[in-house]
């Protein structure tokens, strides 16, 4: 039996690497995307003519009906969710404190909390009934920086962290583990002409991490490897924090 992987926000950048590490793994790869269409289509295309399976499937993840219509339809054309990898990420804007909003907080838990609420909702009653499953968070170590101009981000990202933890008790006894892989930066398009030799001098392991090692510590935690570790963040930084 094929098992089958949804990975959210995986029409480029880390989401991307995640699905074709996943499907190298011999998983059915559902990836998800909400405008990038030609991007899930590129990442879909790389992983069939690597020999594996995939499928695009679009989807608002911070919307109910949403996420309810996405599980749906990856469950009817690809299978039941074995994995969920909760990626899906928006603008993380640096607001000054003296100009944050409510809506800023806002904006930054619809896609930290909201979202993966709503996808383990719609996952866990199959993988309960299976007694099954690998639910696997992206998180940030920049809950360890404390960067200034960053509280919203870092805030839902830390909400994010503690929800797996209380999820990993909850759920663990119907044999699924929830983790977090918490990378530090990650160069991606979105990143590209910023200077990276300050923030690289300071890593002992003195390189900028890839979407590649951040695949890996997905890959491993949804693996066999990774049955018994549970409410866990691993952080993928290179040592920096």
């Amino acid at each position: 039996m094929t098992f089958v992987a949804l990975v959210t926000g995986a029409s480029r950048s880390l989401g991307a690497a995640i699905a074709r590490r996943l499907a190298a793994d011999g998983l059915a790869v559902a990836v998800n995307y909400h405008s990038d269409a030609a991007g899930a289509r590129q990442v879909v295309d790389d992983i069939r003519a690597a020999g594996h399976i995939a499928e695009p499937f679009a989807a608002d993840v911070t919307d109910e009906s949403g996420v309810a219509r996405l599980v749906a339809q990856v469950t009817e054309r690809l299978g039941p969710v074995e994995v969920l990898v909760a990626n899906a990420t928006g603008p993380q804007p640096s607001i000054p404190l003296e100009d944050l909003t409510w809506e800023d907080h806002l904006d930054q838990l619809r896609f930290f909390v909201k979202s993966p609420t709503l996808l383990v909702q719609a996952v866990a009653p199959g993988m309960r009934e299976r007694r099954s499953g690998r639910i696997v968070h992206i998180g940030s170590d920049i809950v360890d920086r404390g960067l200034p101009g960053m509280s919203a981000y870092t805030a839902a990202k830390g909400a994010q962290h503690a929800m797996a933890r209380a999820w990993a008790r909850e759920l663990g006894p119907y044999g699924i583990t929830v983790n977090v892989v918490a990378p530090g930066w990650i160069p991606v398009e979105r990143h590209a002409g910023l200077d990276q030799s300050g923030y690289q001098a300071e890593v002992p392991l003195r390189r900028m991490g890839t979407p590649a090692d951040v695949a890996a510590a997905v890959s491993f935690l949804a693996s066999d490897g990774g049955a018994f570790i549970t409410g866990e963040r691993l952080t993928v930084n290179g040592g920096h924090t």
